[in-house]
């Protein structure tokens, strides 16, 4: 009989064989990182945890890790990871995306996971800009922000992520900022350790088409409130917020998703492909 206790997960045991190819410079980098950390914090097993993405830079990570991952059509991540997730609740799902991604043509998807509050984790690395089609101005997008394909800006009020998952009803609010992967890391493992729908925010610079962003690393400061779980005090303190308050706002107590609470499917595999067979 062997007594030797199984060595520990380290963040290298959920990384795949495959090199990420992002910009040099990109924060996506140390989003990954934090990722595998968070998992190497909780122990999971990488067959125990699934990764689903949409389209977009950030949707890249399920390839770069060792996890179930999934890469879905544009905006569609999260109503694939709320499927798998109430099919198998024995998984760890997270869910990874970007700021257009996740709230342009995912947008509505995005409330309603917010609203159905089912057991998953939406990691959304946020950088105002969509990166892979070349730098256009996105959802967070500051309104005065001037490029070329939107000189002097568009004009349109931003997006704010946190006040619309919070007033959705997500479970979970928090920010993060990819320049620091130990304290992403820690939020992360937070996040999937919450019950219900968590939400990060993770603020990731796109160096290549919004160089400004550099500056991030100066403006980033820990939220000066501990977390809290009273929605109108959160919404007080989101609602206030300078963008770059950087920790857990909102953990609240609401019920999850309850159709798969008891941790048993209702249907075997062999009962779908009867009713297909018909």
């Amino acid at each position: 009989m062997n007594d030797v206790a199984p060595a520990p997960l380290t963040a290298a045991s959920y990384k795949s064989n495959y090199k990420p190819i992002w910009c040099p410079g990109c924060g996506d980098y140390t989003v990954l990182s934090a990722v595998t950390k968070a998992l190497a914090m909780l122990q999971l097993l990488p067959h125990q945890v699934a990764v689903v993405s949409g389209i977009g830079c950030s949707s890249r990570i399920p390839a770069y890790t060792s996890c179930y991952g999934f890469h879905g059509v544009h905006g569609r991540a999260l109503a694939a990871a709320t499927g798998l997730k109430v099919a198998r609740p024995d998984l760890t799902v997270l869910v990874a995306g970007g700021d257009g991604d996740g709230y342009s043509i995912g947008g509505n998807h995005f409330l309603h996971a917010c609203r159905r509050n089912v057991d998953l984790t939406y990691i959304v690395m946020d950088n105002h800009v969509y990166g892979m089609t070349k730098g256009q101005a996105s959802p967070t997008t500051e309104p005065d922000w001037d490029n070329k394909l939107s000189p002097g800006g568009t004009g349109i009020r931003a997006f704010h992520p946190l006040v619309i998952a919070l007033a959705s009803g997500a479970n979970f609010v928090a920010r993060a900022f990819s320049g620091d992967p130990n304290g992403t890391a820690n939020i992360i493992a937070q996040a999937i350790r919450h019950p219900g729908f968590s939400f990060v925010e993770i603020l990731s610079p796109c160096v290549t088409f919004r160089p400004e962003q550099r500056d991030w690393k100066t403006m980033v400061h820990p939220a000066p409130v501990e977390p809290t779980d009273d929605p109108a005090r959160a919404a007080r303190r989101i609602m206030t917020d300078d963008g770059f308050n950087i920790g857990v706002l909102y953990a609240g107590n609401r019920a999850t998703y309850p159709h798969y609470r008891s941790g048993e499917a209702r249907k075997t595999i062999q009962d779908l492909e009867a009713e297909f067979e018909q």
